[in-house]
């Protein structure tokens, strides 16, 4: 059978055998493909350094008849994170969209505007603070996927909260006004639905030049990751790593 080809970002890797690796690739060409890098841990010539989380590459697979995992032939780097310097909160924020992505994004399912968002968010990672594009990251995969419930009015009533308070319960799906909050609901800041709002309509290099602190759209990131944690009905590792920092 030919090889196939597709740009792709490595997603993780795994040890299998001496000198083997499980690779989980996001390909642009047919999504989330996994495979086996045969003698990776030997071959500088097929592999080199192109199997690093969150490296962009030119992937050579082949589907094996009556297997699930791809045979990985080799790869070409087009852009890889370790080409910047790299710092723990880098790393760890790489860390969340390799996990993320892996988590919810499903096998052999083709969605470019995905891949198109974790290339745009990881070349905005390789500098500065990595607050905006990891909220970036989280809001425009979340709405992506379909998961994203309206941010404009209340789940229950449907009265606008423009203007107004809205609040987010861990176990329900959507914003409520302050009449229909449940109880230990967290309140999302006008600020944050504002700012979630322009970034819909900006590309996430139109942010470049803004100071963003952690604290910024903190409380809309935590929103985010409920939302995304519920579907996947488990906690994200990297989520914890996060919360740290």
């Amino acid at each position: 059978m030919a090889l196939k080809q597709s740009e792709a970002i490595v997603l993780r890797t795994y040890p299998l055998r001496e000198a083997d690796l499980l690779v989980t690739l996001f390909t642009r060409a047919e999504g989330k493909v996994k495979g086996v890098a045969r003698s990776a841990k030997k071959s500088r010539k097929r592999f080199g350094g192109a199997l690093e989380p969150l490296t962009t590459v030119r992937a050579y697979y082949e589907d094996r008849e009556r297997q699930e995992l791809a045979r990985l032939d080799s790869c070409d780097i087009v852009e890889s994170p370790l080409s910047s310097e790299m710092d723990y909160p880098r790393v760890v924020a790489l860390e969340h969209i390799a996990e993320t992505l892996d988590e919810l994004l499903p096998d052999r399912e083709v969605n470019d505007a995905i891949y198109r968002l974790a290339v745009s968010v990881l070349r905005r990672l390789q500098c500065g603070p990595i607050w905006m594009p990891l909220t970036y990251f989280q809001l425009w995969l979340v709405r992506l996927v379909g998961f994203l419930p309206e941010l404009g009015s209340c789940s229950h009533c449907g009265e606008s909260l423009n203007g107004s308070r809205a609040f987010y319960h861990a176990l329900a799906d959507g914003l409520t006004c302050i009449r229909h909050k449940r109880v230990a609901s967290s309140e999302l800041s006008a600020e944050s639905r504002a700012l979630a709002q322009q970034m819909f309509r900006t590309p996430v290099e139109g942010f470049a030049a803004e100071p963003w602190p952690q604290f910024q759209c903190a409380d809309l990131r935590r929103y985010l990751l409920q939302i995304i944690e519920r579907h996947i009905e488990k906690k994200l590792v990297t989520a914890v790593s996060l919360n740290k920092l």
